[in-house]
């Protein structure tokens, strides 16, 4: 059965591109920078819930502020090697203000078969970065999203 996830890529033009990405909490991240950031997004059933609503949902779950009020289309549906698929949806964040998060949090058993459950936070910082530092920072599954918004992006400014 497929995993299905669903996000909010937000960009800026500063003049370059900048995309806004949050760096994953949690025991397994927190020492890792690169290939530890991901675009804000979560699970969701297509049966039950559509993929902007719950990107939206998810957004705010994890950052704890609204998703800005932006025209947002759809960028593409990127399958990750495990065979989830992540539906990524794009918006201008020029207005967006990255400060005031309040942090989502799960629980999980730590150390592992300790017994012991303890709450983390989903994401523990968020930021603007750059394409080529985006590039680096992002889990490996994520991305080809950059490289879809780079073309996208490049076909706003075509003649």
């Amino acid at each position: 059965m497929v995993v299905w996830s669903a996000g909010l890529l937000l960009y800026r033009l500063t003049p370059a591109p900048q995309v806004f990405v949050a760096h994953m909490g949690g025991p397994f991240w927190g020492k890792k920078d690169a290939g530890a950031w991901s675009i804000p997004k979560g699970e969701f059933d297509p049966e039950t819930e559509g993929a902007r609503d719950a990107a939206r949902r998810e957004f705010r779950e994890e950052l704890g502020v609204d998703a800005p009020d932006v025209a947002w289309a759809e960028l593409g549906t990127f399958a990750y090697s495990s065979g989830k698929k992540v539906v990524v949806f794009v918006g201008d964040g020029a207005g967006f203000t990255a400060s005031d998060f309040t942090f989502g949090t799960f629980e999980m058993a730590w150390p592992p078969r300790s017994g012991r459950m303890q709450s983390f936070p989903e994401v523990d910082r968020a930021e603007w970065m750059d394409l080529d530092a985006a590039r680096t920072a992002l889990v490996k599954g994520q991305r080809p999203a950059l490289d879809a918004l780079e073309r996208a992006l490049a076909g706003l400014s075509a003649p």
